[in-house]
Order: C-alpha cells, then sequence, then structure tokens
C-alpha cells in the first residue's frame, strides 16, 4: 500500500497501514492468544516452571519422582500437574499402575529451552 493515503481504523490516523496490516495478520485468532496467555499465568509460578523444566530433561516422569527432582511433595505436585494439564502443557500416559508426565508438544520444548537452555554434560 506504499504511496496511498494512510487508511483510518476506529477513528485513528493510521501511520504505516501495512504494518498495521502485518500486526494483525500476525495477531491472528484471538482466542488462540487468551489462551496462550492463560499458559503463561500457568507458567508464571516458580513451582510449577520448575516441574515442566524437570518434565522436560527427564522426557517422562512419574509424579514420585519429580517431586524429588524438585524437591516438592508428591501431593504439590500432583496439584500442579492437574494444573499443567488444564492447560495443555503436560500429558499423561498410564503403565499399570504409574503415570508418567510429559511435555505436551514441540512449543512447550521450546518456551523450556528458552528458560533453561541444554548445558553440555
Amino acid at each position: 500500500m506504499s504511496g496511498a493515503s494512510p487508511r483510518r481504523d476506529s477513528g485513528r490516523r493510521l501511520i504505516d497501514a501495512d504494518r498495521v496490516d502485518d500486526a494483525v495478520r500476525g495477531l491472528g485468532d484471538r482466542e488462540t492468544v487468551r489462551e496462550w496467555a492463560a499458559r503463561f499465568s500457568v507458567l508464571a509460578d516458580p513451582s510449577r516452571l520448575t516441574l515442566l523444566v524437570c518434565i522436560h530433561y527427564a522426557r517422562e516422569i512419574c509424579v514420585s519422582d519429580l517431586a524429588a527432582a524438585a524437591g516438592m511433595t508428591d501431593t504439590a505436585v500432583s496439584q500442579a500437574l492437574r494444573l499443567l494439564r488444564a492447560h495443555g502443557l503436560v500429558t499423561a500416559q498410564r503403565t499399570g499402575r504409574v503415570v508418567r508426565y510429559r511435555l505436551a508438544d514441540d512449543t512447550v520444548h521450546e518456551l523450556i529451552h528458552h528458560v533453561r537452555p541444554h548445558s553440555p554434560l
């Protein structure tokens, strides 16, 4: 839209309408943004973030082992995992009587890499 006069949106004069269009396209579905905002609010708790980092490095881990790794009680871990599952950050798989948790998807893995990049072993 170069050279065209700026559009008006809600009574606002736009300086660079192309950039506004790019921003709106990039924003996409606002419901997805709300869902991720809720996920980020869950991640804002240090205990829950600790659990996600531990799960990331263990790849798959049960509640009691996760509690030992995170320095938390089994009850606190179970409550946090319920919330993490509800927000789609972790999934669970039962093998017999043992339930193991893992990160829900690659997006969550990428987020954890930004929090705690892999260090050489």
